[in-house]
């Protein structure tokens, strides 16, 4: 019985969605057919199984959950680099560890989709197993160099959901052959199974919302934030859903708001996708998961871009401005009257919105597919390139 082919996703549990990405993967990975074993490597536990790097120093997981939960210290540019510079310090260990990991597992392909630590885990692979693939999918619109997600000077894959991180990847030296242009960033498969007799008056009215009365989903990631509060005060008068997440306290206190207009607050759903389609318009932050996911639902945005706004999400306001898919404001302060001139041209921003055709979650796995073949067609593989170059 032949050995199925090994297939390692590498994410961790941080900001940017990269679990979800490589959960939604590893999905469309399992629909396509393929005869392939795929195995999700969390880079945290592999790394630090016992925790005690993390209580003693850093994790990835610590870094952006920290982040996102406090704001500002340093400036998000310093800190990103304090976080850079971090991993250079450990680079040696990083790879030696990795190396072990990979003798152990022998994966036959491997596909990133965290940044920051794609040197090191390209170097420990093409070290122990060089005839083996990499590629770096990137879940961020745009890379945020240096050293980020686009590393030069490895014979490496790199996915690309845009034409400016295509850009970016050839200007860094990478060989078009090497670098695939993608439709847009990974969303979960199930996105794309609705439910295509769905009324939405009908759900509307089944959630106690004006069925004819214009809606807004107001979204921040799987917790919340604060600034929903703020929001849904300015926005009185427009229905809202409000999407919780795990915040109960969030979601007590948005229910305990007085409001103009009906509003329907939410806390974990599973369908997420269902709800969103209840709405005309998307308020939230600027993050490639919940930007791709609400235009792909047809559903024109509002975000900000400020100091609070993640160097790496940065490019993905200039992007919504510059296919006119919505309004960057810099600050919510601003969002009444942004929310009443969107609505004034929601036709046309619907129009745009909907020329999009996000489909890169089904085009992976046979992109993936052909570059396994073409690494197993050529002897020696990437093995010359990669032992070449030193581990410093």
């Amino acid at each position: 019985m032949s050995t199925p082919t090994r297939v390692d996703l590498v994410y961790f549990n941080a900001g940017g969605g990269h679990r979800a990405s490589a959960l939604a993967l590893q999905q469309a990975l399992a629909q396509a057919g393929l005869d392939w074993e795929v195995r999700l490597v969390n880079l945290t536990e592999l790394l630090d199984p016992g925790g005690a790097l993390r209580r003693r120093t850093f994790s990835p997981e610590d870094y952006y959950n920290a982040r996102l939960a406090h704001g500002l210290t340093l400036g998000l540019r310093t800190e990103l680099r304090v976080l850079q510079a971090l991993i250079h310090l450990l680079h040696p260990s990083l790879v030696r560890a990795l190396q072990q990991h990979w003798a152990r597992s022998e994966p036959d392909l491997v596909v990133s989709l965290i940044p920051n630590f794609n040197r090191a885990l390209y170097q420990s692979l093409a070290g122990t197993l060089p005839g083996v693939p990499y590629v770096t999918v990137l879940t961020d619109l745009a890379d945020h160099p240096p050293h980020f997600w686009i590393e030069p000077g490895q014979r490496q894959h790199f996915v690309c959901g845009s034409a400016q991180a295509v850009r970016q990847a050839l200007e860094a030296g990478h060989p078009p052959e090497r670098v695939h242009a993608s439709s847009g960033m990974i969303i979960r498969p199930d996105f794309y199974r609705l439910d295509p007799h769905f009324d939405q008056a009908a759900a509307r009215a089944a959630q106690g919302l004006e069925p004819g009365r214009p809606t807004g989903v107001v979204m921040f990631g799987g917790h919340g934030a604060r600034s929903m509060v703020g929001i849904a005060e300015r926005l009185s008068d427009v229905q809202l859903i409000l999407l919780c997440g795990h915040n109960r306290r969030l979601a007590e206190r948005l229910r305990a708001q007085p409001a103009r207009a009906p509003r329907l607050v939410l806390g974990f759903t599973p369908d997420v996708a269902e709800v969103m389609r209840m709405g005309d318009f998307f308020v939230g932050k600027p993050g490639p998961g919940s930007l791709s996911e609400a235009l792909h639902l047809g559903l024109p945005v509002v975000v900000t871009r400020n100091a609070w706004t993640m160097p790496q999400e940065r490019y993905n306001t200039q992007w919504v401005r510059e296919q006119g898919l919505g309004l960057v404001l810099p600050s919510f302060r601003q969002v009444a009257p942004a929310v009443r001139s969107l609505l004034d041209e929601l036709p046309g921003y619907r129009e745009r919105v909907a020329a999009l055709r996000n489909q890169a979650v089904f085009e992976l796995p046979g992109l993936l597919d052909r570059i396994l073949r073409d690494a197993r067609r050529v002897p020696g593989g990437i093995s010359s390139a990669a032992r070449a170059e030193p581990v410093r």
